[in-house]
């Protein structure tokens, strides 16, 4: 059901990630780090630009073709896509969108090609799932705006040379670029992480931040602006978390196919074919919803309701098919050897980020019934 093209971006994202990242991901999350020559690989593979529009060095590519390039990328990693996707989703996109061209043209083209690398500063410590009760908050001053605040579990937030910042401006929610560089702006490692760890994870701090006039996202306001960005983010990580439950999908099938107990192969025996078909049917079908989904969105005929709709069924599945692999493959899921252990860790961050399970259950029920459940 893919185009020629579509293929060839698929079997070309494979091929870099698993020619360029490959050999060096056990090691890297063993270590707890984000290199800083795969942000060089992803720029030169235009990943850092996928959706951006040509006239700024961007690919201007489909959301199906995005979410391609997801899918590879978290094959090979959690920590590989969750960089990709915060730079085109949650920095690259709110600019694009809520910006002035002039802010355009000052930061997408190095964002596109990696010379600038960015963050998105939405969570708080004390606010995750319930933005909108953030803290954050900008005052206007004669030249520009004043920011204190702080921000929470921020992708990038080390690396990243500026960060869309939300903040609560005369009570309303809006957007500030904010070069990470200025007095006041520090951040600093989250430390001991479990999950991710192949990621660069953040807290930042703004005291008494500030900004020029320019800084402003005019375009934003509310927090529905914020939200338009998580469901770009939101549907990146939905195709995403299907190249690890298409990787142990294959794993499981390799592995049983070749593990011999009770002088037959472990593919042979009923309980286990049972796990492989039920994996199966439940990968075909999260493929199929969000290959729909990829083409709505061509269309614009794209709904919050049916991005939570991928996200949460697709993280359960990737979270559900990391046990199956690991029950398949026996002592050996434990092992570096294999990347079962690694991707269950990073699918416990998955599972939860850029809205928990829970929160698109009752984004669903809403949908379904008309009654909000949040409050």
């Amino acid at each position: 059901m893919l185009s020629e093209e579509e293929h060839l971006v698929a079997d070309a994202a494979a091929a870099c990630v698993r020619t360029r990242f490959q050999d060096r991901i056990e090691d890297v999350f063993a270590e707890g780090h984000f290199p800083q020559d795969w942000i060089e690989v992803l720029a030169e593979a235009q990943y850092l630009g996928i959706t951006a529009s040509e006239a700024y060095g961007g690919m201007e590519a489909s959301p199906l073709i995005y979410g391609l390039i997801m899918k590879a990328l978290e094959a090979g990693d959690s920590g590989l896509r969750s960089f990709a996707s915060v730079q085109n989703s949650l920095v690259n996109y709110p600019i694009e969108r809520f910006g002035t061209e002039e802010q355009r043209r000052e930061y997408l083209p190095d964002l596109v090609s990696g010379r600038r690398i960015g963050c998105f500063g939405l969570t708080e410590a004390d606010h995750g799932s319930d933005p909108g009760s953030m803290a954050t908050k900008a005052f206007e001053t004669e030249g520009g705006y004043i920011l204190n605040g702080s921000k929470m579990w921020i992708t990038n937030g080390n690396l990243a040379h500026l960060s869309v910042i939300w903040a609560k401006l005369r009570g309303e929610i809006r957007g500030f670029i904010v070069p990470t560089d200025l007095p006041g702006f520090s951040r600093r490692p989250v430390p001991r992480k479990w999950s991710l760890r192949a990621s660069d994870t953040a807290q930042l701090f703004l005291q008494d931040v500030e900004l020029p006039k320019e800084a402003l996202l005019p375009g934003s306001g509310g927090l529905k602006s914020a939200l338009a960005c998580l469901n770009k983010a939101r549907f990146g990580i939905a195709w995403g978390v299907l190249g690890i439950v298409e990787s142990m999908l294959d794993l499981a099938l390799k592995y049983s196919s070749e593990r011999r107990q009770f002088g037959r192969p472990l593919s042979s025996f009923q309980l286990q074919q049972q796990k492989l078909a039920e994996l199966f049917s439940r990968y075909e079908q999260a493929l199929f919803i969000s290959l729909q989904t990829a083409r709505l969105s061509s269309e614009d005929r794209d709904h919050y309701a049916r991005i939570s709709l991928i996200k949460r069924n697709n993280t359960a599945l990737a979270r559900e098919s990391v046990h199956i692999a690991r029950e398949i493959l026996g002592a050996a899921g434990i092992s570096s050897e294999y990347p079962v252990m690694r991707h269950m860790m990073n699918i416990e961050s998955v599972y939860t980020y850029e809205g928990t399970h829970d929160i698109h259950t009752l984004i669903l029920g809403r949908y379904l019934t008309g009654e909000d459940a949040f409050s």
